[in-house]
């Protein structure tokens, strides 16, 4: 079976007025759309890596034929790393965290005023295109890193459980060149509840 574009959990406009409806469309119907078209079109000759979970594949990508381990990587990444980016906001969201995850950012971060401006700082920095991830290590651990293209955690070894698109196309149509001013404006969009979730899993 090929891989599936998962469904939007909102509508394109649900995000507003802190990421507009336009962004949000063609961001999930070109952009994700497109890593997923093209990750499908590669693996059509290759059934049983169809058959892997896409975490899964990232995370053995030396068992990827060479032939396609690039495109597989670039567009697996991106199609992975859109889904947990989609799924990680809601509208009417933000606010902090509280139980386990809450602890666990206080003992890594000092508080969740410290993580926020780490995070906050790390996506601001990256320079060109990119994600900024929270990521369980397999100690379980908590880390803030980014990393370039569609380049994944799972291709390290870590679990990503919060991501922060930083590509122009997440933000150039209603941001332009004002990254900082998108990072800001997104805090009110992370949902917690399901950054708790994948920390949970992640630990398990």
């Amino acid at each position: 079976m090929a891989y599936t574009l998962p469904a939007l959990p909102y509508a394109y406009d649900a995000l507003e007025p802190y990421m507009d409806a336009r962004t949000v469309e063609i961001h999930y119907t070109k952009h994700h759309q497109g890593y997923l078209n093209n990750l499908n079109k590669a693996l059509e000759p290759y059934p049983e890596l169809q058959a892997k979970p896409i975490e899964a594949l990232l995370r053995d990508l030396g068992s990827v034929p060479e032939a396609i381990r690039e495109t597989v990587r670039n567009h697996g990444g991106g199609y992975a790393n859109h889904n947990l980016y989609w799924a990680t906001m809601a509208p009417h969201a933000g606010g902090a965290p509280t139980g386990s995850l809450a602890a666990a950012i206080d003992r890594t971060f000092g508080s969740f005023e410290a993580f926020k401006g780490a995070f906050s700082q790390a996506a601001a920095t990256h320079f060109a295109s990119g994600w900024a991830w929270l990521a369980v290590m397999p100690t379980g651990a908590l880390e803030v890193y980014t990393t370039a293209n569609h380049y994944s955690p799972l291709m390290q070894g870590n679990t990503p459980i919060l991501v922060l698109d930083v590509w122009e196309h997440a933000y150039y149509l209603q941001y332009q060149n004002r990254r900082v001013d998108f990072i800001q404006s997104w805090w009110a969009l992370v949902n917690w509840e399901a950054v708790a979730r994948n920390y949970n899993a992640a630990l398990r």
